[in-house]
Formats: structure tokens, sequence, C-alpha cells
């Protein structure tokens, strides 16, 4: 097999011939089809994320077919088409595990962090945490699903909202979305869906950007730097830029909620408390739970979801890397073995 691997961080990943691995108990093999390139791939790669397993084969968006089955393996057969996400293993018995809150488990692995992911030809993934992918759409365009899906879906649930519609349903009517990368690309259209008022915020003077957002149902878009035209009910930043939290802060109404939705960001800058006061609130998004992943890709079918992908070949991973790192993207970037 072939595996575009990180030997030493902030150094660019080598391609690697290794031997197909075999599937230990409770693992599947699996032939990958395509692999999504997320933000915190470049995190993992940039040095900015502490104790990755070296060297690693990251990627934590993966969709493939089963090529071989572990003892003990049971609902999945060879050939059937999967996805792999980041959570790639808890422990099942922390505190965190037993009270359903397993994306908080004191003892989990991450796919392409801790355990190797699917920048490669084949990849092992504990069967427990893969997910069955129906046939009806193309590999690369599912592959985003698989983290920008599911950690802007938990993002938004966090955010109060997730269920019902417009005016009849619940959580916020207004919500702003900080950086307009591959989750919230995929989100807004959910939101849209759902009759909400997306309010898309870039990098200052990033036309492409916002009239990309605004063809994906946003009614208003603009730089990270200007105030919405309606204060908003919630706010979830995707851009690893901790001086967004006091801006965004600043657009939400009393008793607003701020979200942070990725696995890092740079330092949070002193801000007066009358940006936090009246009840506004900031909260951090850690991980996925299995349940969430299957709610998200139940949803996305119906609410039409599509994304916007650019592909690369397999041996192209550091130029993917580059354009999300220099924001050249719209949408996602999908490696293609």
């Amino acid at each position: 097999m072939r595996a575009m691997v990180l030997e030493r961080p902030r150094t660019p990943l080598v391609m690697r011939e290794r031997p197909a691995p075999e599937p230990g108990s409770g693992e599947i093999l699996i032939e990958v089809a395509a692999c999504g390139v997320c933000r915190t791939d470049l995190h993992v790669v940039d040095g900015e994320l502490p104790n990755p397993k070296l060297p690693i084969v990251p990627g934590h968006e993966i969709v493939g077919r089963v090529a071989a089955l572990g003892a003990g393996v049971a609902g999945l057969a060879i050939g059937e088409r999967v996805g792999v996400p980041w959570l790639g293993f808890t422990c099942g018995v922390c505190p965190y595990c037993r009270s359903g809150r397993e994306n908080l488990c004191d003892r989990p692995l991450f796919t392409g962090y801790t355990r190797d992911g699917g920048y490669a030809t084949r990849a092992l993934a504990d069967a427990r945490y893969c997910f069955p992918l129906p046939e009806r759409r193309d590999d690369a365009e599912v592959a985003p699903f698989l983290c920008a899906g599911l950690i802007g879906w938990r993002s938004y649930r966090m955010a109060g909202a997730g269920e019902g519609t417009g005016a009849e349903g619940t959580g916020p009517q207004a919500l702003g979305l900080y950086g307009f990368g591959a989750a919230a690309h995929i989100l807004a259209q959910v939101a849209a869906w759902q009759g909400r008022r997306v309010y898309a915020f870039t990098r200052s003077g990033d036309d492409a950007a916002q009239a990309f957002a605004k063809s994906l149902g946003a009614v208003w878009a603009g730089g990270s730097d200007e105030m919405p035209p309606e204060p908003l009910d919630a706010a979830i930043i995707f851009a690893p830029v901790g001086a967004l939290v006091p801006m965004a802060l600043k657009a939400v109404k009393k008793g607003g909620r701020v979200v942070c939705g990725g696995i890092y960001m740079s330092d949070i800058p002193s801000f007066p408390y009358r940006l936090l006061w009246e009840e506004r609130q900031v909260v951090s998004v850690a991980n996925l739970t299995r349940a969430g992943a299957r709610e998200f890709l139940t949803l996305a079918p119906q609410a039409g979801v599509r994304s916007e992908v650019t592909r690369y070949p397999l041996e192209a991973a550091n130029e993917a890397l580059a354009d999300l790192r220099e924001g050249r993207l719209q949408g996602a970037a999908v490696l293609i073995p």
C-alpha cells in the first residue's frame, strides 16, 4: 500500500510504500476511495496539536470499501461502503463514556492523529466507529461529511439549533458562521433548509467566499470585522482565530451563545466584560459522538446537502494542505488514491 506520512511536525508529508496491514480483532481493513483534507490535519502537520503518534498517516474523513474483516466484526460485509471519522476509539468505561459523552473520553484514539488515517490506499479502523454509507453519492463529495459535516452539526446543536424549521422551530433564527470553509459551507445549507437566517463571515475582502456563501443560502455575507445587519441569536466560529471570539460576542444579542467549533484556536485576546454580560455564553465543541454522527448522516440527504470539493491525487497531499492553509479553496479538498 501507499501512504503519505508525517515523520516530523512542520515538515512535508512523504510518500511511503508499506505492507498492507492485517485487521486485528474488532477491526476492518478499508480500501480507501477518498479522504477529505480537514483543517485539523493541518494543525497536526503544523505541530499545533500535541503528542501525535509519529510517524503518522493523517486523514480522518475516509470513504472506502471493506477489504477485510477482523475477528468478531459483525454488521459489516466485504465490499460494503463505509465512512471513518475523527473519533476512532473510546474506552467505554471512564465517567464520560458511561454518561453518554464519549466525545470527552479520557482514553480516546483519533484517526489520523493517534492512529493512522486515510491519506493512503488502505487504512485500518475499529469497526464500531465506522458508518455504513449509501451508494448514491460520489465518494469525494461524501468525504467532508465525516468531519466538516459532523463537527459542524455538533456545533450547530451546541448553538441551540438542529430541530424544527423557521419561526415554528426551536433555537436561533439568526445564526452567524465565522470562517466559511468546509464545515460552514455544509452547515449553511442545513440551517437555510431549516428556515434560519444565515450570516456568513469571511476574511475581509474575500468576495469569492462571500458570493459562495450566498449561493448556499446565506442572507448576508461580509468580512469578519463587520457587524451583521441584525443582532445574532448565536454564532459559530470555525476559523482558528481567537480574535473572532470578542467580535462574535459583540454581534450576538443578550442571552446569545458563541460556539468555538475548532480543535485549535489562537489565543483569545482580552475583552471588556460588557461583551459577555447579559448572559452571553462562550462554549467549545470537542470531537463527536457516534449518535450525533448517525443523526447528521441521516439528515444530510433530506436537506439536500451537497459539498463543493476540489480533488487532488494522493501524492499531491502537500499541495492540498498548502491550498487549505493559504485559503485558496472554496468548500473542501479531497484526496483520491
